[in-house]
């Protein structure tokens, strides 16, 4: 098992970047919020979970290790793989994921795409004794710097498209946040809200 890859970004695309170890570029796929936070040519240490299939292997990198772990215990409930654990984190992050799960809120987990009301209760079925309670501070701290206006409308306006959204809605919930942006652009957190947006349309 690879526990973390730690190098040089040489590349950041819509679902996964690129780090570069010995010489080796190593994909690895990643939530939006994560991906928000890598700069092509800037070191980067991501802790990773190895997803073995008999035609794939593949790395899936997180934020911290509280992101990680959570993601491997999403997997363990009937129906949750590795791809609807990363839409479950990219949707909400992992204190968000344990409130919705302790307090049974439905609603919240059927936002993520992939998710319906049966899957929603079963995932609370099988997880709510084991999921944990939510820590005080969340982890995506390291992506709340996004840049200027352009670049963070853009950045969400990808993660949406990377999640399945028409280009046409995510347009407009880009600009549905617009005015939650302010001085200092977090684009977790946008997104996020851009998500609540979509799943009230």
């Amino acid at each position: 098992m690879i526990a973390f890859v730690r190098g040089t970004v040489a590349a950041v695309h819509l679902d996964s970047a690129v780090v570069e170890v010995g010489g080796v570029g190593l994909q690895v796929l990643c939530t939006p919020s994560t991906l928000a936070s890598l700069r092509v040519g800037d070191p980067a240490r991501l802790p990773t979970s190895m997803v073995v299939r008999e035609d794939s292997l593949t790395l899936f990198g997180f934020a911290d290790e509280d992101e990680r772990t959570l993601f491997e215990l999403l997997q363990t409930a009937s129906g949750v793989g590795p791809k609807l654990a990363q839409a479950m984190l990219a949707v909400h992050g992992p204190d968000e994921l344990r409130r919705a799960v302790a307090s049974e809120d439905l609603a919240a987990l059927t936002k993520v795409p992939g998710i319906g009301k049966k899957g929603a209760q079963r995932i609370v079925l099988e997880l709510k004794d084991r999921i944990g309670a939510p820590a005080s501070s969340g982890p995506a701290a390291a992506a709340s710097s996004a840049g200027d206006t352009a670049q963070w409308r853009d950045q969400v306006h990808q993660a949406l498209l990377g999640l399945g959204w028409p280009a046409r809605d995510a347009e407009s919930a880009v600009d549905a946040v617009a005015d939650q942006a302010g001085d200092a652009p977090d684009v977790s957190v946008l997104l996020r809200a851009a998500l609540r947006t979509l799943a009230k349309s």
